[in-house]
């Protein structure tokens, strides 16, 4: 499949630069894929849509939570200033080697060090592929600590071009909260999961009353990712690994659904990728965990789902491999899918990650 394919147009008043607020008031777009029907609702409706969700379904949800991974740093020698960005997302309990992203005027050294507060630096130990460079860290703190304390939201570049566009601060403090989930708990993402952003507690409270079940995977993002598609075709592209964790609970939740003919839909392209990177069959009495580089795209044959029935995710960027993944869903295809992305456009949908939702069926 041509890169190319992929690519739309979308004008850049519709890019989200905010969250909605509240989380639940962002917009949905229902398509139902058998019966070329699409709906126009609120994320806040799921729990009255009886004809979309049904008692039984389970939704399954990525409990990442997104570190404060970008940070400033001084070099030792000369006092330049450096920008970062914190990648490594492998659970290393140590958390020394840090894996960044450094964007400095001069050119960087191995064995050069960096300032980042009193008592902690970064000594370069070798530079790595697509710019990144692997650094041993020093300091008294943990990495998660250290990284509060001199972090900020890694927003990506585009909602931050474009609040510098609009006169608007490029990161806040509530970005914090907004670009994390109401469920995360496990901290090692780079990225939010997008669909899961716009869940509340009380939405979640109503989905239990209605009888939708829940369970959670972890896929901490990185790279991975939203990195931009560069090779002429789709499957050439090199996709960065991640770490996957599916509890022995969600496992037995799928295989639950599975036995009694109910749907697997999971929220946002992460927890569907790392349902799928289980392995065949998955593990029947304990968790799954490992790295995953499962990069599902238009293909044929067609990729084999195994636990995806239906999909809530947001609107993608174009050129990238979620929307490929998207695009590969059975009954969809990359010509349809950019129709429904039109759709969204002329209905004046807020798009990518502070945007609003789609629900395929």
């Amino acid at each position: 499949m041509l890169t190319d394919d992929l690519d739309y147009e979308l004008p850049a008043d519709r890019i989200a630069t905010r969250p909605a607020e509240p989380r639940d008031a962002a917009r949905l777009m229902v398509a139902y894929r058998g019966q070329d029907r699409v709906e126009h609702h609120t994320v806040r409706d799921l729990p009255h849509l009886t004809d979309a969700l049904h008692p039984g379904d389970l939704l399954v949800f990525n409990r990442s939570r997104v570190l404060p991974a970008c940070f400033h740093a001084t070099r030792a020698d000369t006092g330049g200033k450096i920008k970062g960005l914190y990648l490594e997302t492998t659970p290393d309990p140590d958390r020394t080697t840090w894996h960044v992203l450094l964007e400095s005027r001069g050119r960087l050294t191995e064995n050069e060090r960096l300032i980042l507060a009193k008592g902690s630096t970064l000594t370069l130990r070798s530079k790595l592929p697509q710019g990144r460079w692997s650094a041993h860290l020093h300091s008294p703190l943990d990495t998660l600590t250290l990284l509060h304390r001199i972090g900020v939201t890694p927003l990506p570049p585009y909602i931050q071009r474009q609040r510098h566009a609009e006169g608007l601060p490029p990161v806040t403090p509530a970005d914090a909260r907004s670009y994390n989930t109401v469920f995360a708990r496990d901290p090692g993402s780079i990225a939010a999961p997008t669909a899961g952003l716009h869940f509340s507690e009380p939405l979640l409270a109503q989905l239990d009353h209605a009888g939708i079940q829940r369970s959670f995977v972890t896929l901490h993002v990185g790279l991975g990712t939203f990195a931009p598609v560069r090779t002429r075709q789709i499957e050439d592209h090199p996709i960065h690994a991640e770490w996957a964790h599916v509890p022995a609970a969600t496992i037995h939740a799928i295989q639950h659904a599975r036995a009694h003919n109910r749907r697997i839909i999971p929220v946002g392209t992460t927890s569907l990728r790392a349902l799928e990177s289980l392995p065949e069959p998955p593990p029947s009495h304990s968790d799954y965990a490992g790295m995953t580089r499962l990069f599902i795209a238009p293909s044929n044959p067609p990729f084999p789902f195994r636990f995806t029935d239906a999909l809530l995710t947001n609107f993608h960027l174009p050129r990238s491999t979620l929307l490929a993944l998207v695009a590969a869903l059975p009954g969809v295809g990359i010509r349809r899918l950019l129709d429904w992305y039109q759709l969204a456009i002329d209905a004046g949908y807020r798009f990518y990650s502070y945007g609003d939702a789609m629900l395929i069926l």
